[in-house]
């Protein structure tokens, strides 16, 4: 008989016991960690309208959003984020909460279309929201929760990379840009596209902000980084980032987490949608971002309940590829038990360690003993009348 050879649709990949067992010990370590730290958790439906999104103003394309149409003819979309559906809430259900909010999810995110190509269009994602928060102590706790998240699912070789919004807009600002002008010199900057950024420059000649723009893809590394900017540019607005992000650096620093903050003031993702800090996480092992995050003041405004807020997002499965995969439990024991022996089977399986036992589907004991040699057991145990015999094998 020819096997059944029906794939995923792109994008989408089955998960096996080793891949289970690594993405649930990633979200248990996280949630155990938020929910220590003050979050609650909130579930979002899977599905919501498109409204919701372009009201949001979310950084995502069209084409990345997986769109259905409910009975009315309304769009819908499967949730590509999670933040915009929990600002919603916040605005809505929670209105006559007391801020700040701090809110955790463990859901999955759904994206598709050349945006993703290769990728995986199933994301499962850990994270936090502060809402209502404002200042640098809750950029310094989000950050150092940040850490403290990869840290606690067991990743030894990580980084985190700080920026900040503010700083490349201080330095667009000083240049006659239009729209499209501003948003080519953004993923030019992001991209490290040098060709392009000095096309773009090329009119500005030298000075300050041009010469700045010129080299903030290169400005990534330790504090020393923050030093070099300056002597670039350190006026208004720019000069309020590197003043913040130097605090941040000296708080993180007296906790002991100066090794695994990084400076990237090229980090100009989502520059519409964040309005301050920004961070990504890289780990050893991983082929993409495993985190990401950052301030994002306007977001509850549009929802009509203007509020600060922070938060972080983490890839579980990119974590979980990162770790040495769990071998999935080997029974050790196989009960076979008599009838009207079930209670006495189950007790004894209960006083075991999750997996080292399993109960027989047979009723004949040879059955039951070559399905012990199939699993790899070390012995039977047969229950009869309140009697028990373990045979060894």
């Amino acid at each position: 008989m020819k096997p059944f050879s029906v794939s995923t649709p792109e994008g989408t990949k089955d998960l096996l016991y080793s891949d289970c067992l690594a993405r649930r010990g990633v979200q248990a370590a996280l949630g155990s960690l938020f929910r220590r730290r003050g979050y609650s958790e909130i579930i979002t439906p899977e599905v919501e309208y498109y409204d919701l999104f372009l009201q949001s103003g979310n950084p995502l394309p069209q084409e990345a959003m997986r769109k259905l149409v409910d009975q009315s003819g309304k769009i819908l979309v499967m949730r590509p984020d999670n933040t915009a559906p929990i600002a919603r809430i916040c605005a809505s259900r929670l209105q006559s909460a007391n801020l700040p909010l701090r809110l955790y999810y463990s859901q999955t995110v759904f994206r598709s279309g050349s945006a993703n190509r290769g990728r995986n269009s199933e994301i499962a994602q850990c994270g936090v929201e502060l809402i209502g928060a404002p200042g640098r102590r809750a950029d310094l706790e989000m950050v150092a929760t940040a850490v403290q998240a990869l840290e606690a699912c067991g990743v030894s070789d990580f980084r985190i990379e700080l920026g900040h919004a503010g700083f490349f807009r201080a330095l667009a600002a000083q240049l006659d840009l239009d729209e499209e002008a501003y948003e080519r010199l953004r993923g030019a900057v992001e991209g490290k596209n040098f060709a392009s950024l000095e096309e773009l420059l090329d009119s500005y000649g030298k000075l300050p902000a041009a010469a700045a723009l010129r080299k903030l893809s290169m400005l990534f590394g330790g504090a020393e980084v923050l030093d070099e900017a300056r002597s670039l540019f350190d006026g208004g607005e720019a000069r309020e980032a590197l003043d913040l992000l130097a605090w941040l650096y000296k708080e993180l620093s007296a906790a002991g987490m100066e090794n695994r903050v990084q400076f990237d003031l090229g980090l100009v993702h989502q520059l519409e949608y964040y309005t301050g800090v920004v961070f990504r996480g890289y780990a050893a092992g991983a082929g993409s971002v495993v985190l990401s995050g950052g301030r994002y003041d306007n977001l509850m405004a549009s929802f009509g309940r203007p509020a600060p807020a922070t938060g972080f997002a983490v890839d579980v499965d990119a974590v979980a590829g990162c770790l040495a995969p769990p071998e999935p439990p080997v029974p050790d024991t196989v009960v076979h038990y008599a009838p009207e022996c079930l209670r006495g089977a189950l007790r004894l399986a209960d006083s075991m360690p999750p997996g080292a036992c399993q109960l027989s589907p047979y009723e004949n004991p040879e059955e039951s003993v070559a399905l012990a040699g199939e699993k790899g057991a070390k012995c039977v145990v047969f229950l009869d009348n309140g009697t028990v015999r373990e045979v060894k094998l």
